[in-house]
C-alpha cells in the first residue's frame, strides 16, 4: 500500500488522510457487508411486517432531517476527534445487545417486542451518521486537492466494496446454514464500526477554525435554516442538483423496500441468492469506480447525476421484467434469473456513480470550508423525503402491485434526468451569451 500511495504523487497531508480514510473504509467494508442483508434478515428471520421493514429503511435516512437542527452545532465544534469518538461509542456499541435476542424462530415469534427493539437499536445506530457523514466530507475536502478529491475517494471506496463483496457472500451462506446467526455477527459488526470511527477521527484538520458566537438553541436552529435557505436561493446550480436528487431519492426510497419484498414474496429467494443480487454488482462497481472517480472531477455533477439516474431506472426496469420472464438457472445454491443479469450490470454502474455523487457531489458546488454545511443540507433533504417515500412505496405496492410501484419509480427518475440536462445546458447557454 505504501508503494501505491507513493506513486500517486500526493502531498504529506493527502498521504496521511488517504491512509487513514482507506483503513476506515476497509473496516467499514466488513460492517456494511454484514448490514447489507439487514432488511432481508428482518423480514425472513425476524418475520417482520412490510410496514416495519419500511421503517427500518426509513430510519437510515430520516435521521438526516435533524441536520437542519444541528448543522450550526457541527460548525462550532472545535474538537472533531472527541465528537466522532463519543458518537461511535453511543451509536455503534448498543448493537451488541443483539446477543440477548433469541436464536430460534419459536422464541422470536413468541416475543414480537424483539422487532421493536431491533428497530430501536438501528435507529440509534443510524443517528450516529448525522455526526459522522458531514465530518467525513469536511475532513477529506480540507486535506485533498480538488483534482485528487474524487480520485482518492474512489480508490478507498473500491477497497471498501471488495471487502463488502466477500463478507456479504460469506454472511449470506452462513445465514442459510443458521437463520439466526445475525445475533452473533451483528454485535461483532458493532465493535468493528466503533473501531472504524476511532480511526477516522485521527484525520487532521486545520487548527484555525472560525470562532462562532454562542447562541441559544432556537437562535442556532434559525441560523441553520436561514443559511440553508440562502444556499438554495442563491446557488442556483446546487438548487437544481438537489431538486434532481429529490426525484431520484423519491424513486430510490419507494423502490428499495419493495425490492426486498419482491425478492422474498415474488421470487422466494434464499439468503445466498439475496447476497448475490445485493452484492454481485459491486464487482463491476469496483472496476468502474476509478474511472468515475476521475470523471466526477472533470465534468459537471449534474451531467454525472443524469448517468446515475439512468442506470437505476434501467436496473429497476430489468427487475420488473422478471415478473413476466421468470426463466432462471440454479448454481451454488443461488437462483439466477436471466433478466436480473442486466439488473446486476446496471446496478453496478449505479453503485459506482452514486457512492461518489451522494457522498461528495455537493462539495463541487462550494468552497472547501463550506463542504460540511453543503453536505449537511444535502443529507437533511434526504431526511425530508424519508418522511414519506418509504411508506409510500409499501402502500403503493399493497394497493397496486409490484409493476405499478416500479413504474412510478422509473417515471420519477426520468423527471430527474430531464431536470439535470435542462439545468446544465441552461447554464452553458447563459455563459455563451455573456
Amino acid at each position: 500500500m505504501k508503494q501505491f500511495i507513493a506513486g500517486l504523487g500526493l502531498s504529506k497531508p493527502e498521504r496521511r488522510t488517504f491512509r487513514l480514510h482507506t483503513v476506515y473504509m476497509i473496516i467499514e467494508g466488513f460492517v456494511l457487508g454484514i448490514l447489507a442483508l439487514n432488511e432481508f434478515v428482518f423480514i425472513k428471520s425476524l418475520n417482520g411486517t412490510n410496514y416495519q421493514l419500511s421503517f427500518l429503511f426509513q430510519f437510515s435516512m430520516l435521521v438526516f432531517l435533524f441536520l437542519i437542527v444541528i448543522n450550526e452545532f457541527l460548525k462550532r465544534i472545535q474538537n472533531r476527534k472527541r465528537l466522532l469518538r463519543i458518537t461511535a461509542l453511543v451509536s455503534r456499541l448498543p448493537l451488541v445487545a443483539l446477543l440477548l435476542f433469541p436464536s430460534n424462530r419459536e422464541d422470536m415469534l413468541a416475543n414480537p417486542y424483539f422487532h421493536y427493539i431491533f428497530l430501536l437499536l438501528f435507529l440509534i445506530y443510524f443517528s450516529g451518521n448525522i455526526f459522522i457523514n458531514p465530518n467525513i466530507n469536511y475532513l477529506l475536502k480540507v486535506n485533498y486537492s480538488h483534482s485528487n478529491f474524487g480520485k482518492l475517494y474512489s480508490y478507498s471506496t473500491s477497497i471498501n466494496k471488495i471487502i463488502m463483496l466477500v463478507v456479504t457472500f460469506a454472511y449470506g451462506y452462513l445465514l442459510d446454514f443458521n437463520n439466526f446467526a445475525f445475533v452473533y455477527i451483528i454485535p461483532v459488526a458493532a465493535i468493528l464500526a466503533t473501531i472504524s470511527v476511532f480511526v477516522l477521527s485521527n484525520i487532521q484538520y486545520p487548527d484555525e477554525e472560525q470562532t462562532i458566537q454562542k447562541k441559544s438553541v432556537l437562535q442556532s436552529v434559525k441560523s441553520s435554516i436561514r443559511e440553508m435557505q440562502n444556499i438554495l436561493k442563491f446557488n442556483v446550480p446546487y438548487r437544481h442538483f438537489e431538486i434532481g436528487f429529490m426525484f431520484y431519492g423519491f424513486s430510490f426510497m419507494i423502490s428499495v423496500t419493495v425490492i426486498t419484498i419482491y425478492f422474498y414474496e415474488a421470487l422466494n429467494l434464499n439468503y445466498a441468492s439475496v447476497a448475490f443480487y445485493r452484492n454481485a454488482y459491486n464487482i463491476l462497481a469496483i472496476i468502474l469506480l476509478p474511472f468515475f472517480g476521475k470523471l466526477i472531477s472533470n465534468i459537471d455533477p449534474r451531467k454525472f447525476a443524469a448517468v446515475t439516474y439512468a442506470s437505476i431506472a434501467i436496473y429497476i426496469f430489468c427487475l420488473m421484467l422478471t415478473t413476466y420472464f421468470p426463466a432462471n438457472i440454479e448454481f451454488l445454491d443461488i437462483t439466477l434469473y436471466y433478466t436480473l443479469i442486466l439488473y446486476i450490470i446496471f446496478h453496478g454502474i449505479f453503485a459506482a456513480t452514486m457512492v461518489l455523487l451522494w457522498n461528495i457531489g455537493s462539495a463541487y458546488f462550494c468552497k472547501p470550508e463550506e463542504s460540511g454545511t453543503y453536505q449537511s443540507l444535502h443529507l437533511s433533504l434526504t431526511g425530508v423525503r424519508a418522511i414519506f417515500a418509504p411508506l409510500t412505496g409499501v402502500v403503493f405496492y399493497e394497493l397496486f402491485g409490484f409493476t405499478a410501484t416500479f413504474s412510478l419509480a422509473i417515471f420519477s427518475l426520468l423527471c430527474g434526468i430531464v431536470l439535470m440536462f435542462w439545468s446544465y445546458y441552461k447554464d452553458e447557454k447563459n455563459v455563451s451569451v455573456k
